[in-house]
């Protein structure tokens, strides 16, 4: 995940079947997958063939239950908590409220006034 401030540091695809959209992903686009123990359970980093992970397939499970079917892109903040603060102030709402991810920092869900929804990424 990218901590450069203001641009997008990664992507998840949450779905109920991670298996079957992660092989579907490797033959449609080319890319390899390495999984990645969830305790109980595998998610999976999508990697292309010549590179470095691009995109995490996720099962709708664990932290990402309730989660529809869809691309989440995470975009790097300066303070989760001031723009936490924003979203509400703008007409926003925190869909799922900020908590850890790992060593790497915190993130929390919102959905901006017209019903969009993404991920705001504070590194630690």
């Amino acid at each position: 995940m990218t901590s450069e401030l203001g641009k997008i540091g990664w992507v998840d695809l949450t779905v109920p079947d991670a298996e079957r959209v992660r092989d579907f992903y490797r033959e449609v686009v080319g890319w390899r997958s390495e999984g990645l123990d969830m305790g109980g359970y595998q998610d999976y980093c999508m990697l292309p063939e010549d590179g470095g992970p691009v995109a995490g397939v996720c099962h709708a499970r664990g932290a990402n239950e309730g989660i529809p079917p869809q691309w989440l892109m995470y975009i790097t903040v300066a303070s989760l908590d001031a723009s936490l603060a924003r979203c509400r102030a703008l007409g926003g709402e925190v869909v799922r409220p900020a908590r850890g991810l790992g060593g790497q920092g915190r993130f929390a869900i919102v959905r901006d006034p017209a019903g969009a929804v993404c991920a705001l990424f504070e590194k630690a």
